[in-house]
């Protein structure tokens, strides 16, 4: 016995509410192209983003610690499968496609460059006057241009819907450029999905990562009011609890990110029950998006997030580290710009085709690497003791 697409596909109709988003129905690609015998074009969209040389470079990438500060820190891989983990389930629950979910989180950091923010933060200082740098942006780059894996065509040929979900992934730290994506249409309920994915990834990992490292005070961490509800959730007190202890970690981080799921499930079935969406038109059709925590987590949340700015991401240990990157960026971007002859021969070859825009390609080059594939060329570049 095996299952066909088209049998995938009637499941999909079967199974899926109203207002999800079909395979079957999807706007297509922009290089039209044969189906595949087996795969819905949204598991296609996934596999092709998981092959990619800069899905790979994630795993040495920056979320918060450089990767040399220690083996067991979130780097941007492990936070991409963390945040398509969380986007399956609350998709799943929601009976949306969790294939579509599960490809728009596996692609939303691909842009990111070394270093994480600070990172990219630097390379939009130094290109004001080139169109400036922005993550998101340089993953729509990267999955419609840069990625170079056919004959036929740029880039990875994804679905519209998957496109769309990584110009419409509306986060703290994201900036939504949607105008050639429909932007007065909201994004399909599996993009908003994700949405909520990165956030609760990144803010239970952030502070799961800050408490490992001793720079998180527990005490303080555990008079957050969300902090509150976790220990009311495991009938537990802040002097019962030690979060210095692996054990004790592990288990409130997983009610943490439990108790904020749910929170998302439910919250986000109510508003579409309350919307009285019907189908995929009408989700597109509403003023705000449907998928959001309660107004307590949410308030519960921007607390969180203001905690871990003031005292994980402002701690000294962490600005000595943006510090670093802040100068190697600046120092590799000067170089490069300066002599472009010193950069390899691809990046010259797209000088050479490209009119000149030495600024942008540079760019390019750098935003591609890993942590420590750019230490490496600054050792390469200013240290006379360091093979070229």
């Amino acid at each position: 016995m095996h299952v066909t697409r088209e049998e995938l596909e009637q499941r999909e109709d079967r199974e899926l509410a109203a207002y999800a988003m079909r395979s079957s129905e999807s706007r297509g690609r922009a290089f039209p192209g044969s189906e595949h015998p087996y795969r819905t074009a949204y598991q296609r969209d996934r596999d092709r983003i998981i092959h990619t040389t800069a899905f790979r470079r994630l795993q040495y990438k920056t979320q918060v610690f450089v990767y040399n500060e220690g083996d067991h820190y979130r780097n941007r891989l492990t936070h991409t499968i963390e945040v398509a983990q969380i986007g399956r389930t609350l998709a799943r629950a929601l009976s949306s496609n969790e294939d579509l979910s599960e490809a728009i989180c596996l692609a939303h950091d691909l842009g990111h460059p070394p270093f994480g923010h600070t990172g990219e933060a630097t390379l939009n200082q130094l290109m004001q006057e080139h169109g400036g740098y922005d993550h998101q942006k340089q993953t729509y780059r990267i999955i419609t241009k840069l990625a170079h894996r056919y004959q036929s065509h740029p880039g990875l040929n994804l679905t519209y819907e998957v496109r769309e979900g990584v110009v419409k992934h509306d986060t703290d730290y994201d900036v939504v450029d949607a105008r050639d994506y429909n932007a007065d249409e909201r994004g399909t309920l599996e993009c908003q999905l994700s949405n909520l994915a990165d956030e609760i990834a990144y803010n239970t990992s952030d502070a799961d990562d800050g408490l490992r490292a001793g720079i998180l005070d527990p005490g303080d961490f555990l008079d957050l009011a969300i902090s509150q509800r976790v220990l009311d959730s495991l009938a537990e007190t802040p002097s019962s609890v030690d979060l210095t202890e692996p054990l004790d970690r592990y288990r409130f981080i997983r009610r943490l990110v439990g108790i904020e799921v749910s929170d998302a499930i439910r919250t986000t079935a109510a508003r579409l029950n309350a919307a009285r969406v019907q189908d995929l038109a009408d989700l597109r059709s509403q003023a705000e998006n449907m998928a959001a925590y309660s107004a307590e987590v949410a308030e519960e949340n921007g607390e969180l997030k203001r905690f871990l700015f003031d005292r994980f991401y402002r701690h000294f240990r962490v600005v000595r580290m943006a510090a670093k990157a802040d100068r190697t960026v600046r120092a590799l971007f000067g170089a490069f710009v300066e002599e472009p002859a010193q950069l390899p021969p691809e990046a010259q070859e797209s000088i050479n085709q490209r009119d000149g825009d030495v600024p942008r390609i540079v760019c390019d080059y750098i935003a591609g690497m890993t942590d420590r594939y750019a230490i490496a060329e600054y050792r390469r570049l200013f240290d006379t003791r360091e093979p070229v």
